[in-house]
């Protein structure tokens, strides 16, 4: 399997605690990943992603703009090229801290891909 992600239908994240974010699925068990699902995170100018803690961890990689990552209270400044381990159970966001987009590939478990 090989694709793009401008082709790829981009799912806006519909939490009240969320702005201008949204995800695309690139591979998942639907393509043959079993128990595992990457997708890529697009945030707009300024926006960010819910805060908030789950049992799973995240695998993230930043491909694009600028931006934060708040692991339990303690702020982190990424870029394209950074990335990161978020453990489980950990309080987290990711924030713009642009006014360009920022785009990064989140790797969760199955369980932890929700739309």
């Amino acid at each position: 399997m090989v694709g793009n992600t401008k082709d790829l239908i981009s799912h806006t994240v519909t939490s009240d605690l969320a702005k201008t974010a949204a995800m695309k699925v690139l591979v998942s068990p639907k393509e043959g990943w079993e128990g595992y699902v990457m997708r890529v995170v697009e945030v707009g100018a300024f926006g960010y992603t819910p805060k908030h803690s789950h049992p799973w961890p995240h695998i993230n990689y930043v491909i694009e703009g600028t931006g934060e990552l708040e692991i339990d209270g303690v702020t982190h400044s990424v870029e394209a090229g950074a990335y990161a381990y978020v453990p489980g159970n950990s309080l987290h966001q990711f924030r713009n801290a642009g006014e360009a987009d920022f785009r990064f590939i989140c790797i969760v478990p199955e369980e932890g891909h929700i739309l």
